[in-house]
C-alpha cells in the first residue's frame, strides 16, 4: 500500500513556538515543518529535550536570517536544586555528591549579584559543543574529559523569582553561548552547597516573547489557512535591526548586490526594504558611507513575501 505523499509548499515566515519537554529541537522543527508542507525550514538555536520555551522555526525566505535571531540575546527561567550536585549539571545526571543548604536571603542575593555582567564560562562537557570533529557529549559518555576553553559571556540580568528550601528559580537574560546549566553549577559552588538545573524554560530570543507562541497541539487544532496567518513575517528576526527604505530603482540595484553610496553613519545590522510596505529585500551593513548588501532575498521569496 502506497504511502500518501506530502505536496511541498513555498512558505515564508517565523513560527513562535512553545516546545515542548522530552522533544528535541530538531524534533519539534519537523513535526511543524509537517503542518505546513513547507519546502524550506531551520530553527535559531537548539533547546535541549529537558528544556521547554521558545524555539523560534524559520520557514523560506526567514531562513536566510535564522543567524540574527541564533547572536541575539535569550531570555531563561532556570529552576535550581540547591544541595546536590550531579554528573551532568542536571535532571539527566546521577547523583555526584549531596550537601545541606544554610542560607539566608541575603548570600542567595549577594551571590546572584556576583553572576551579572561580563563573565568567564567554561562549557560543559554534555554539550553539543564539537572537538576534532566530535560533540562533547560524546567523549563524556566515554569518560573522557576533554581540555576546553574559558568563553567570554554577558550575563544583563539575574533576577530571584524565588526561593524556598532547597529550590531556586532564577529569571536571566544572557548572551548567546551561555550556558545556563553551567551557570546552575558555578551558582551552587559559589554558594557553598552546590546545585544542579533541574528546569529550563525559554521566554525570549531578542525582540521575540514566548508569550506570543503556540504548542504543537496549537497548530495541530488550525488548519493550514489559520496556521499561515499566526507566521510572522521574515523581518521580525530583523526588529531590532535599523530600517532603510529604498526607491524603486535603487531597489533593483540593491538586490543585484551591487553597493551604493548613502549618507549614514555606519552600522552592522541594517534591514532593507523597497518601496512597497511589505518588500523587504534583504540585511545589510553601512560601512565608510557604502551601504553594503549581506542577505539578499531571491525574486521568488520577494515576491511570496508581497502575495502573503
Amino acid at each position: 500500500m502506497q504511502r500518501n505523499r506530502i505536496v511541498r509548499r513555498a512558505v515564508h515566515g517565523v513560527l513562535l513556538l512553545d516546545k515542548p519537554l522530552g522533544l528535541s529541537s530538531n524534533d519539534a522543527l519537523q513535526k511543524a515543518k509537517r503542518f505546513y508542507r513547507a519546502e524550506k525550514a531551520g530553527h535559531t538555536g537548539t533547546l535541549d529535550p529537558l528544556a521547554s520555551g521558545l524555539l523560534p522555526l524559520c520557514f523560506g525566505a526567514a531562513t536566510k536570517f535564522s543567524q540574527a535571531s541564533l547572536d541575539a540575546d535569550k531570555r531563561y527561567t532556570a529552576t535550581l536544586t540547591l544541595g546536590q550536585t550531579t554528573t551532568t549539571g542536571d535532571l539527566e545526571g546521577s547523583l555526584v555528591e549531596e550537601r545541606p543548604v544554610e542560607l539566608a536571603h541575603a548570600d542567595i542575593d549577594a551571590v546572584c549579584r556576583r553572576f551579572t555582567g561580563p563573565l568567564a564560562q567554561r562549557p560543559p562537557m554534555h554539550s553539543a559543543l564539537k572537538h576534532e570533529g566530535r560533540a562533547l557529549y560524546e567523549y563524556a559518555r566515554q569518560g573522557i574529559e576533554v581540555e576546553r576553553a574559558e568563553r567570554s559571556i554577558v550575563v544583563h540580568r539575574l533576577d530571584v523569582l524565588d526561593w524556598r528550601a532547597e529550590t531556586l528559580v532564577i529569571d536571566v537574560t544572557c548572551s548567546k553561548g551561555t550556558y545556563i546549566r553551567t551557570l546552575a553549577e558555578d551558582i551552587g559552588q559559589a554558594l557553598g552547597c552546590g546545585a544542579h538545573l533541574a528546569a529550563l524554560r525559554r521566554t525570549g530570543s531578542g525582540a521575540l516573547d514566548l508569550a506570543d507562541a503556540l504548542t504543537l497541539d496549537d497548530l495541530a487544532a488550525l488548519d493550514e489557512a489559520a496556521r499561515d496567518a499566526v507566521l510572522l513575517p521574515p523581518d521580525a528576526l530583523l526588529a531590532d535591526w535599523t530600517a532603510l527604505r529604498l526607491a524603486a530603482d535603487e531597489a533593483g540595484r540593491f538586490l543585484t548586490g551591487l553597493r551604493r553610496r548613502i549618507d549614514a553613519p555606519d552600522n552592522a545590522r541594517v534591514r532593507v526594504y523597497g518601496p512597497e510596505p511589505k518588500a523587504l529585500l534583504g540585511a545589510a551593513h553601512i560601512t565608510a558611507g557604502e551601504l553594503i548588501p549581506d542577505r539578499l532575498l531571491s525574486p521568488a521569496e520577494l515576491q511570496g513575501l508581497l502575495d502573503s
